[in-house]
């Protein structure tokens, strides 16, 4: 409870402190609430160990009760969002900083130097020719950066707040407010601090998160009504009473929701224009934490709540997955901005997940959860590499850019860890998660008889791995190989709260990469446990004439003799049974 509502408790307080004690103490503030709020999360993580639950459950309304709760699913979303959003504080202050003051260089005429980058105590600035001449702050700009930057943060507390809120939460409509509580300050840091056509880009961002949360609530009050409440465990116990003329569209809803905030292919549009035009610090956070909270809500809302419900579709999971990866890949390979590569790249990462989601095996969705995580490490390391570059040289134009690798060394270094975590090379955390996820989607296709629509989507998904490594490799070279423009003689790694931070996700990125069971252990127990406790003993896939194909779930192997046969069901153990975790399938 106190790791989630601090932030939000003290965003007024950062508001106030940012106008009137300054941006260092602000920036510190903030840094040591997110900070105190993350250790909240990690202790009871820590002590739960791989298959235990840690919950705080609170009496609430005839809607049922508020609660929030760590598991093995939830634990590795929760650290990530907690450990980006303290990280990106930092990362935050001297780019935002240059950001607002270059705005008040648009707006005021009073302003007649160019400012470049920002120093570290807030109140003197710093030319990009290295020569470190000082120009001093009027009154009015520091009143202005000060209010500018108590606003950001004050945004921000309550963003970080949202998305946590949203993955801990353990009662539908709770999920719900959480879901659209972390959107509302979305909207509000693109609109005051993005860049370009910024009404247009927060007007097409509220738009389709305004659709996708409309249809998701509809969805979600159809599995409350059916179910006789909201509260998670109710809707696990009586999952069985939905009727099956509703799943489906229960099950369209579920995906059209979380297909939008994944930025999956043909619900995508918002995205691009979204991580491009946000402020560096927001699209990291955008990217790397928020926008895969869709998959836990597929994972959590689907596949855990309704899991009797979900064999038979992760084919066309898989199949819309590559079309993802493949898509967010060929369009990262043609843009010549910095971010909007990224951007695409984001969409081709989110194919990813989807992939591994309709694997059907508990190793493909336990690496798809673990990719989750990578992704969020690798890709902010990549979009803070882009920050950077903008505030050392003032573009993102890659035509612009060449031979960084020299002025900027340490940039150049965690970048490649990022790129390297993004492309699952070895002994990054990408390659757990790819070598996980990868493996699961091959079990799926061999447990199902080689299921032609699975090996194919498995073939082009391995395919995509080339895809994905040429993009990124072609933009590290554009950026940091090469002849140095003439402009950019004088740039260079001067900012070492950006330095810090990129060191440190890149340091954790390795580190999970050699010890993967921190997150991997209570991920696979908990994916294990929703094969071995799927509700519902039988469920019908197909039925030609009077033979019937079914789905036997939930159901140990030992146990299987207590199956009575029936003219219409023919059970035959000999003839084409296989064993999936706990669940038995014909």
């Amino acid at each position: 409870m106190v790791a989630t509502f601090l932030p939000l408790i003290f965003s007024p307080v950062a508001y106030f402190l940012g106008k009137r004690k300054g941006i260092n103490i602000l920036t510190w503030f903030s840094f040591g609430i997110l900070g105190l709020s993350t250790i909240f999360v990690i202790i009871p993580s820590i002590g739960i160990g791989s298959g235990g639950t840690y919950q705080e459950v609170f009496q609430w309304s005839q809607l049922g009760h508020f609660g929030l709760k760590l598991d093995g699913l939830s634990i590795p979303f929760a650290i990530t969002i907690y450990v980006l959003s303290t990280v990106m504080v930092l990362y935050s202050k001297p780019y935002m900083i240059r950001k607002i003051l270059r705005e008040y260089e648009k707006t005021k005429t009073d302003i007649n130097t160019k400012i470049d980058s920002v120093g570290d105590e807030g109140d003197q600035t710093f030319d990009n020719t290295g020569n470190n001449s000082i120009l001093v702050l009027s009154d009015n700009q520091k009143l202005f950066l000060n209010s500018q930057m108590g606003l950001y943060f004050a945004l921000y507390l309550a963003f970080s707040m949202g998305m946590l809120g949203t993955i801990l939460a353990t009662n539908l409509v709770e999920f719900y407010a959480f879901f659209e509580l972390m959107l509302v300050p979305t909207f509000f840091l693109i609109a005051f601090f993005g860049y370009g056509n910024r009404r247009r880009v927060t007007f097409v961002f509220f738009f389709w998160s305004a659709v996708g949360a409309l249809i998701l609530l509809l969805g979600l009050l159809a599995i409350g009504f059916f179910t006789g409440g909201f509260d998670y465990d109710i809707i696990k116990t009586n999952a069985y009473k939905i009727p099956l003329n509703w799943i489906d569209l229960i099950i369209f809803s579920i995906m059209i929701g979380f297909g939008i905030k994944l930025g999956l292919l043909f619900l995508h549009i918002w995205l691009p224009d979204t991580y491009t035009l946000s402020p560096t610090p927001i699209s990291i956070l955008i990217s790397s934490a928020m926008t895969g909270i869709g998959a836990y809500g597929i994972v959590r809302i689907w596949l855990d709540f309704l899991s009797s419900h979900y064999a038979g579709y992760g084919v066309y999971l898989e199949i819309w997955g590559v079309a993802t990866m493949v898509f967010g890949g060929a369009m990262a390979l043609m843009q010549n901005d910095i971010k909007k590569v990224l951007a695409y790249s984001s969409i081709s990462s989110m194919g990813y997940i989807l992939f591994g989601l309709g694997s059907e095996s508990i190793l493909g969705i336990s690496g798809a959860i673990l990719l989750y995580v990578t992704h969020g490490l690798g890709k902010a390391l990549l979009f803070m590499m882009a920050g950077s570059i903008i505030l050392q040289t003032g573009t993102r134009n890659l035509d612009k850019l060449g031979g960084l690798a020299s002025k900027m060394p340490y940039t150049a270094v965690f970048t490649m860890i990022g790129a390297l975590t993004i492309m699952g090379v070895p002994i990054t955390s990408g390659f757990m998660a790819e070598w996980v996820l990868f493996n699961g989607a091959l079990q799926g296709a061999i447990v199902n008889h080689w299921d032609s629509l699975k090996v194919i989507a498995f073939t082009l998904a391995m395919l995509t791995t080339v895809l994905t490594s040429a993009y990124i490799l072609w933009l590290y070279k554009r950026i940091f190989y090469g002849v140095v423009p003439e402009t950019l003689k004088n740039v260079g790694d001067k900012s070492g709260y950006v330095i810090v931070t990129m060191g440190v996700l890149a340091a954790f990125t390795l580190i999970l990469g050699i010890y993967p069971d921190m997150f991997y252990k209570p991920i696979v127990s908990y994916v294990d446990n929703l094969y071995s406790h799927t509700s519902g003993i039988v469920h019908l896939k197909q039925k030609i004439g009077s033979q019937t194909t079914l789905k036997v779930s939930g159901q140990l192997k030992e146990n299987f003799g207590n199956l009575k046969e029936s003219p219409d069901l023919q059970i035959k153990p000999n003839s084409g049974m296989y064993l999936l975790g706990n669940s038995i399938y014909f």
